[in-house]
């Protein structure tokens, strides 16, 4: 008999009838919520950017909710598991990149008062030569992420209640597929809300209910008779990784179009206070969750895939009520991702591939009914995209996400140059990311994923410099808010 099935017997896991229950009810309710919120998208842009009037509490909350993703919950515990004390530190790192955007946000938001995408600010800001790649490395991120959330989504419901993972990953994606369809971003940051509250509380809950079920002692003892380079300071794929994480949730969040839609969403002011306390929210999310993976094998909980170690121990510690626990606090950290990944790509699809298309051939922009029906059309082919891709459920989490790595790292100069100096020209941005995507790509083949980001953006930012040296460029910061 298969592991899940022995955890089923001891009632430390869900049943499968109690996971398909909490399936449909959370399944309903988001969709119902996504309906709701969804009536006051009365324009394309309230669909695309919820009529940029978004709040301080909502503008954190989605923050929050949305960096908070499965990859948090789930792959924490794996760097823990892999690479020890460093490993779940390395996580928390990721909290800098929304430290970092958060001044960026308001500059964005004032540069571009009516804008929508990142493409859109790359492409006014470096013409066509540096919006292809950028373009290109934005949507492969985008179903990069996708995928591997969908992936969690599938593995979770079979770890906890042994839902077969073609099932629970289908139902996922379908559901938020759904919930998005009906309200774009007035749905994902109102759905954002209520998640963030369930997640943050349900962590605070699982933390404590699982250090009054361990020994610290025995599990530090443990580790440094049976595993001590998991302890090490110098351990070197561990410091590797640190970084390599860093610079990949910079890489993340300057480039993602996740991030930009909110920005523009918020009202002016609100951005930079909305980041920086989302970033203080989330910075012990990942320690929290990455002790899971230090306490496994002091546990001697048999773990077959590694990216389901947090989950698996929290539910074994509780049992049913542990269980019940963890599936509430993924799944809604798999939901206020995946829909922001769905509005927010959809958005660049539609400005940054069908307007401008559809500008060339009929020689005047789409109405906001043709917007909406491009809008809901990219939803719909990027979840089955997603759906199709993570079907065969190859490879882990970490190994599935940090493939964009040095793509999304090579992003971080062009970017963040591109918003403070007019010096940055278009040929430094192009021929850094370019260089910068293909030699990390190298690096994570020969060396492993936990270099390629690091790896990536090193060269990105060696290039541009020299770029900008010998190509300098005069750019205008005005001419961004023409529309």
């Amino acid at each position: 008999m298969n592991g899940i099935g022995l955890f089923a017997e001891s009632g430390a896991i869900l049943s499968p009838e109690a996971g398909y229950g909490l399936l449909l009810l959370f399944g309903v309710l988001w969709i119902a919520l996504g309906w709701w919120w969804g009536r006051q998208a009365k324009s394309y842009d309230g669909f695309a950017v919820a009529g940029r009037n978004v709040g301080l509490a909502m503008g954190t909350a989605t923050a929050v909710a949305t960096w908070i993703t499965s990859n948090t919950t789930m792959l924490a515990p794996q760097y823990a598991l892999q690479l020890g004390i460093w490993g779940a530190v390395a996580y928390s790192t990721a909290s800098f990149g929304l430290f970092a955007f958060a001044p960026m946000s308001g500059r964005i938001r004032r540069l571009m008062p009516t804008g929508y995408t990142a493409v859109e600010f790359m492409r006014r800001r470096y013409g066509w030569i540096g919006t292809i790649p950028f373009l290109l490395i934005s949507l492969f991120y985008a179903v990069t992420w996708l995928v591997s959330m969908s992936m969690a989504g599938g593995k979770l419901l079979n770890v906890l209640s042994g839902i077969p993972y073609e099932v629970g990953m289908t139902v996922v994606v379908v559901v938020c597929v759904a919930y998005t369809l009906f309200g774009g971003m007035y749905a994902v940051i109102g759905t954002d809300f209520i998640q963030s509250l369930i997640i943050l509380a349900g962590l605070v809950v699982v933390a404590i209910a699982v250090l009054t079920q361990v020994d610290l002692a025995e599990i530090h003892e443990d580790l440094r008779t049976e595993r001590p380079m998991l302890l090490s300071a110098f351990f070197p794929a561990a410091l590797m990784a640190l970084f390599n994480n860093m610079l990949f949730g910079f890489g993340e969040i300057f480039h993602s179009n996740v991030w930009w839609s909110r920005a523009f969403a918020m009202r002016e002011g609100v951005g930079p206070k909305a980041y920086a306390l989302g970033g203080v929210l989330w910075l012990p999310v990942p320690i929290v969750a990455g002790f899971l993976g230090l306490a496994a094998p002091s546990l001697g909980i048999g773990i077959s895939e590694p990216d389901t170690a947090g989950p698996l121990v929290a539910a074994t510690l509780l049992g049913t009520g542990g269980a019940l626990l963890v599936f509430v606090v993924v799944f809604c950290s798999l939901a206020s991702s995946i829909d922001s990944l769905l509005a927010a790509t959809s958005d660049l699809i539609v400005n940054d591939i069908a307007e401008p298309i559809h500008k060339r051939v009929g020689g005047e922009a789409a109405e906001d009914r043709t917007k909406r029906q491009w809008s809901a059309a990219a939803i719909i082919v990027l979840g089955a995209i997603a759906w199709i891709a993570a079907l065969p459920n190859v490879g882990t989490l970490a190994t599935v996400l940090f493939f964009a790595g040095p793509m999304v790292g090579s992003c971080i100069w062009p970017i963040l140059c591109g918003l403070y100096s007019r010096r940055a020209s278009s040929q430094a941005a192009c021929a850094s990311m370019v260089l910068g995507s293909v030699i990390g790509l190298v690096a994570y083949f020969t060396i492993g994923w936990f270099t390629a980001s690091l790896i990536g953006s090193a060269v990105s930012g060696v290039t541009f410099a020299i770029c900008c040296r010998i190509w300098p460029g005069d750019f205008d910061f005005e001419t961004l808010a023409e529309d």
